[in-house]
């Protein structure tokens, strides 16, 4: 089906064409609908409703917990020689805001989210925070509906495409790890990471990191968490330090 005529569809179509895309019809489509339904447009719609079934924020908590299992999981069969530490790595790679909003963009998530007017105006089914809150939301949706078999299914569908032959096919870096290690072997220091400002409101806050060494500020980005923000700034040093030319 073409993006064009997928356009085209009336909601209830677009939800079905999802759910196949997804691999998982739902029993309640409640859930389904919860799950797309961010705090923003709760708040402006269905200020009446109990606050677990108002908006996604719950669902997503219970997702979170959901994919850390099933990744680990996922993670053991994929690499029986790889040690905790590093299962502990590659999980962490997996399962944050970059990865689980661009399989949520892939899967045409935008479409589905319901955003209040604020959000809706400012391009926030495109913010890869409210999209991989969405995913999460998503997944204890499933998980909920369907059981534990249904939504191991669905993540290992899913995340296919990161478990193939071996490690180096994961296109994710530890970037802290790997400025601490280069500036350390070129310089002799450990670089430090300070919290500079936050934006935005509550449910969508930007926190501005800097990382340094020897008081020299290396670089500057922004996430939705500090430990986002913080390997935004570590791979953006870590060019830096990638100069030849570059003296601390």
């Amino acid at each position: 089906m073409s993006a064009g005529s997928e356009l085209k569809l009336s909601p209830t179509e677009q939800r079905i064409y999802f759910q196949e895309k997804i691999r998982y019809r739902f029993g309640d489509e409640r859930l389904f609908l919860q799950a797309m339904t961010h705090v923003s447009y709760g708040h402006e719609n269905h200020p009446e409703k109990p606050l677990a079934y108002r908006d996604n924020e719950r669902l997503e908590y219970l997702g979170d917990a959901v994919l850390d299992l099933v990744i680990s999981d996922l993670l053991l069969e994929s690499f029986p020689e790889a040690t905790e530490g590093q299962l502990s790595k590659m999980r962490a790679a997996v399962v944050n805001e970059k990865t689980l909003s661009e399989i949520a963009k892939s899967l045409g998530m935008s479409q589905q989210i319901l955003l209040g007017k604020g959000e809706s105006r400012t391009g926030g089914a495109e913010k890869p925070s409210i999209l991989s809150s969405a995913f999460e939301a998503l997944i204890a949706a499933i998980y909920i509906d369907g059981g534990f078999h249904s939504v191991y299914t669905v993540v290992r569908h899913l995340f296919e495409p990161l478990f193939k032959n071996d490690e180096s096919k994961f296109s994710f870096v530890d970037y802290k790890t790997r400025l601490q290690e280069s500036l350390q072997g070129k310089f002799k220091v450990t670089p430090t990471y300070h919290l500079i400002g936050t934006s935005g409101p509550d449910h969508a806050k930007l926190f501005n990191v800097e990382v340094k060494a020897l008081d020299r500020v290396l670089a500057r980005a922004k996430g939705s968490s500090k430990k986002d923000a913080e390997q935004s700034a570590a791979r953006e040093a870590l060019v830096l330090l990638n100069d030849e030319k570059f003296v601390l």
